[in-house]
């Protein structure tokens, strides 16, 4: 590797093939402040990864008779007010319950704003009905807090004590853990990072939501939860899972989503992954029918896990006599993405310039929104910070994420519908 990536952010990669010791890769640096270098004991929030563990132990729960997954939700969770949403809907993202974190980005949450697990299901349960027709998918980490509530409910035992002592401890995977508390030391974790234009900057910031994320571990014991993972399929001689919990159509085609996995279900190359994206970090763990498995952690914003095991996973499909190690270092070497931090400053704010078109709230989501108009363009409003919209039909504006569409058969605005990616179907109203 050359010495500039060498001093950067990085890598752990991990290729196991059946039959065959596993293969490492660590590039760049865990602390740029402390100069330590990525290796075998670095570990990493993981993000959407945490997923599987906490289907797992959902599936166990239901297995040793503590619940059922065709149970209405509400039954544990006397505080939900959407009353059909089963325990099996929360896993598989058709539960239609609006995603918190986006809920909560409404009432302008800064990078160091501090929130709580709780925070966010309260959020849930502010909820009274699904924001997406039964059985659509809607990619929510709110339906894996709510698991994670259900498991601490039926159980009587925090998430993270119940995850070492039921996966953690018995298949080896010691460095292994749940973070519960934004203070909690880690140990060997390493610093996540952004480029911007005055050079690195950290991206962690002080939340911490278990069942959802918030798992860190290293490469190596991502392998040893993969190869039970197989073991378990292979088994069954059936997606993981899929006995209790169908996979169907997800928010990327062509795979499919089950039990806290996704499922490519390609012939002859069938395999379940899930990424994760969390505080600048990112991370994919991935296992075919044939044991193949395929790790990736970063702890760099511009260096996208999902893109670096991509790049491997082609490298060893399509050249199988490919040392692993080869395919290790062509896609550590993989250009970096640009930072968003890198783009063009925002243009001064020329709020004298700006009609005020009103103040508006939504009984779903915390805060209010302001809109004003200045020439052609709209602007929205949150906490002081602006966004431009973009108009894209009539009625019609694009922001970052979103979209907002008001009626245009009055000059007066008295309400506008914003459909988030994740939180969808929100009706704002002039205060």
């Amino acid at each position: 590797m050359n010495a500039a990536r060498d001093e950067e952010p990085g890598l752990s990669l991990l290729v196991h093939r059946p039959g065959e010791q596993p293969t490492l890769l660590h590039t760049g640096l865990a602390s740029l402040e402390h100069g330590l270098p990525i290796g075998p004991d670095t570990t990493f929030n993981v993000g959407s990864v945490a997923k599987q563990i906490t289907t797992h132990l959902i599936m166990l729960a239901a297995r040793d008779d503590l619940l059922r997954l065709d149970q209405s939700a509400a039954d544990l969770l006397p505080r939900l007010k959407i009353g059909d949403v089963t325990v099996a809907d929360l896993i598989t993202h058709r539960s239609g319950i609006r995603d918190a974190e986006s809920l909560l980005s409404l009432a302008g949450f800064r990078d160091l704003d501090h929130y709580t697990a709780d925070d966010l299901r309260t959020l849930a349960y502010r909820q009274h009905q699904r924001a997406v027709p039964q059985g659509r998918f809607l990619y929510s980490n709110t339906n894996y807090l709510l698991l994670a509530e259900i498991l601490e409910t039926v159980h009587r035992t925090p998430l993270p004590d119940l995850a070492q002592h039921r996966v953690f401890a018995p298949l080896g995977m010691h460095a292994t853990r749940f973070k519960t508390d934004p203070r909690q030391v880690i140990h060997g974790a390493a610093s996540a990072y952004q480029a911007t234009r005055r050079g690195w900057r950290h991206t962690e910031v002080p939340v911490a939501l278990h069942g959802p994320g918030s798992l860190w571990t290293t490469a190596d014991d991502l392998d040893r939860w993969l190869t039970h993972l197989h073991q378990h399929w292979q088994r069954r001689h059936q997606l993981p899972w899929q006995e209790a919990v169908a996979y169907e159509p997800s928010d990327h085609e062509p795979y499919l989503y089950g039990p806290g996995l996704y499922a490519d279900a390609c012939p002859g190359r069938t395999a379940v992954f899930h990424y994760g994206h969390e505080q600048g970090f990112s991370a994919i763990a991935h296992v075919e029918a044939s044991g193949l498995r395929v790790i990736a952690l970063s702890n760099n914003a511009g260096l996208s896990a999902d893109r670096v095991a991509g790049a491997i996973l082609r490298d060893l499909h399509q050249q199988p006599t490919l040392a692993p190690k080869g395919a290790l270092v062509h896609a550590a070497a993989l250009k970096r993405t640009p930072s968003t931090a890198m783009q063009a400053l925002p243009t001064p704010d020329d709020r004298s310039q700006q009609t005020e078109l009103g103040t508006f709230t939504c009984d779903q989501a915390p805060g209010s929104l302001r809109l004003t108009r200045s020439a052609d363009a709209l602007y929205l409003w949150r906490r002081g910070a602006r966004d431009q919209l973009t108009p894209a039909g009539p009625g019609v504006y694009v922001g970052n994420g979103y979209t907002l569409t008001v009626s245009i058969s009055t000059s007066q605005i008295d309400q506008f519908t914003l459909n988030l990616d994740r939180a969808p179907g929100l009706t704002y109203i002039r205060q």
